[in-house]
C-alpha cells in the first residue's frame, strides 16, 4: 500500500504540472481539467514515485512532484514492478489499470537537457480509469 503525496495537473502536455489538494477523475478519460484526459487513450493518468524524483535530486536537481509532469506522485508503491493489467484503486472511489510502464522521449525535456537523464520516461507508469471518483493528497493506493 502506498499514497499519494501530490496531485498534479496542467492545461497543455509537455509542461510542469502544479499540484493541486484534490481532483474529480473520470471513468474512462482522466482527471478533469488535466491536458492528458481524453478518453479514447490509454494514458489518461500518470504516475511517478516520490523515491523515484529522489533519485534526480541526488544529483543536484531542484526538482519536486510535478516537475516530471506526472499527475500523481506517489510514496511507499514500487511502480515500475507492477506487470501490465495491474489493477489499483486510488482513494476510496477509483480504480485503474496499468496501461503502459515507461514511455519514449521523441524530444528531450527540460530535466533530462540539465541532468542528463530524467526518470520519467523510465519509471513512470500510465493507467486507464475504470471508475471515477475523487482524489486528494493523501489517500491511499492499493494494488489489487
Amino acid at each position: 500500500m502506498g499514497k499519494i503525496v501530490s496531485i498534479n495537473i496542467s492545461e497543455t502536455k509537455g509542461v510542469r504540472k502544479k499540484p493541486v489538494d484534490s481532483v474529480i477523475v473520470r471513468e474512462d478519460f482522466g482527471i478533469e481539467n488535466d491536458a492528458h484526459a481524453s478518453g479514447e487513450w490509454h494514458r489518461q493518468v500518470s504516475l511517478l514515485a516520490l523515491e523515484s524524483i529522489r533519485k534526480m535530486q541526488e544529483k543536484g536537481l531542484k526538482v519536486g512532484p510535478g516537475d516530471f509532469a506526472e499527475n500523481i506522485t506517489t510514496e511507499g508503491i514500487d511502480l515500475v514492478s507492477l506487470p501490465l493489467g495491474t489493477k489499483i484503486t486510488i482513494g476510496k472511489d477509483i480504480e485503474a489499470e496499468v496501461t503502459q510502464i515507461g514511455k519514449v522521449c521523441h524530444n528531450p525535456c527540460a530535466i533530462y537537457h540539465q541532468a542528463g537523464d530524467c526518470v520519467m520516461p523510465k519509471e513512470g507508469i500510465f493507467v486507464k480509469v475504470i471508475k471515477g471518483g475523487t482524489m486528494q493528497s493523501g489517500d491511499e493506493i492499493v494494488v489489487l
